[in-house]
């Protein structure tokens, strides 16, 4: 019998692991995923359920037991992204300082779009070089300092499809070669059309290098513009197209940074609040987004779920590849050291503005909770203090193991 039999954690409404286990195997019959996808959707399917083991857990009141399974800690997991990001904003608090922050967007144009599918790495890398020099250089010619810079990839649109771009948390000034700070006025980083020039420029050369050093793929439809003379007409149409930089409100201090930071860095293509209905037997869901186009009207889309999964897997990164990268002085060589430099530089800190990642006494003096355990017993219904008894392992778990090893890529 089961150890997990009979106790089993309320599930969702409807979970975008739900949508893949319905669309899943008629996508797969028709597309088959490279070992990386599957990686990623086989994560993504079992996360949280008996199929990784799990933890469980009594009531220190009443004696009921609750099973909370382990969850994959898959970057590409919808459920498991709120944990993750909050994580990352714990670490990145000790590195805000009390200045203006910008958020500068660079953004692709679609008709790359089949070029950059098939060159992921090559692409992604390139979009992240073009978009921090061109910020890099503004700094050094305009304010004669190095700035700082958060870069976060995102590769979706609002209805799951490629749209590669690139939002960069910018630090209003920078610091001087001889330690003084260049402020910039709280309102205004740079101006977004001559950011637009450069950073198309940098794209555009980047992307010729990379097809004169043959570190380009063509496949299909693609194909065609293997040839130098095609991607030369191939490219001087896309560089023809609008290239997007647009800057947001600047950031009301460093407190809203950090919460704006934390949703954007851990953020995927849908989450699973979006998903609205789910048909198992016709094959078919529905979602929210936001129509953009049409002054950000609220609209819902219907697809197949095999479509679904097909539009999902348009946003799984190739493997290991970093999609959080910092720059200036807060690249990861020596972002320490120039942050002391700044807060050195800089007026000192008001109060008003400290930073602090610490909780208050009362939540200090209410005990732990586990994630996925209620505050209160549902059985007993008074405030639990839920006691461990039981690790329960991973199907296909090493002895040696104590954590699911599923690829987290």
């Amino acid at each position: 019998m089961s150890p997990w039999a009979g106790i089993s954690p309320a599930p969702p409404a409807f979970t975008v692991a739900e949508v893949l286990r319905v669309g899943l195997p008629g996508h797969a019959r028709e597309h088959p995923p490279p070992p990386q996808h599957w990686k990623v959707l086989r994560a993504i399917t079992a996360c949280r359920t008996p199929e990784l083991g799990g933890h469980l857990y009594q009531c220190s009141n009443c004696a009921e037991r609750r099973f909370v399974p382990h969850s994959c800690r898959n970057r590409h997991c919808p459920t498991c992204q709120g944990a993750n990001g909050f994580a990352w904003m714990q670490e990145q608090a000790s590195l805000l300082l009390p200045i203006p922050y910008f958020h500068i967007v660079f953004t692709l144009p679609h008709a790359l779009n089949p070029l950059i599918r098939q060159n992921q790495a090559a692409g992604f890398d390139l979009l992240f070089s073009s978009a921090s020099n061109t910020l890099l250089e503004f700094g050094r010619r305009q304010l004669g300092a190095q700035l700082g810079i958060t870069s976060v990839l995102h590769t979706w649109s609002q209805t799951l499809i490629g749209h590669y771009h690139l939002h960069c948390i910018v630090t209003g000034g920078g610091l001087r070669e001889d330690g003084t700070w260049a402020g910039t006025p709280a309102h205004w980083l740079f101006p977004v059309r001559a950011l637009s020039a450069m950073f198309q420029g940098k794209f555009r050369s980047g992307l010729q290098q990379l097809h004169r050093d043959g570190a380009l793929q063509f496949h299909g439809q693609q194909k065609a513009f293997e040839a130098p003379d095609s991607f030369a007409e191939f490219l001087g149409k896309a560089v023809d197209k609008k290239w997007i930089v647009y800057a947001k409100r600047p950031f009301a201090g460093p407190r809203v940074v950090l919460a704006y930071l934390a949703r954007y860095t851990h953020r995927i293509g849908i989450t699973n609040h979006r998903i609205l209905a789910l048909n198992k037997t016709a094959h078919k869901v529905s979602f929210a987004y936001k129509d953009y186009a049409d002054d950000s009207r609220k609209k819902t889309m219907s697809l197949s779920c095999e479509e679904f999964v097909r539009r999902l897997r348009l946003h799984i990164l190739p493997e290991r590849f970093v999609k959080i990268r910092h720059y200036g002085i807060l690249a990861n060589c020596n972002r320490h050291l120039k942050i002391q430099q700044a807060r050195a530089a800089l007026p000192p800190e008001p109060a008003s503005v400290t930073i602090s990642t610490q909780g208050s006494a009362a939540d200090a003096a209410a005990p732990e909770v586990p994630v996925g355990l209620p505050v209160s017993c549902p059985h007993c219904h008074k405030p639990a203090a839920w006691i461990l008894i039981e690790r329960i392992p991973h199907p296909h778990q090493r002895p040696s193991c104590t954590v699911p090893y599923l690829d987290s890529s």
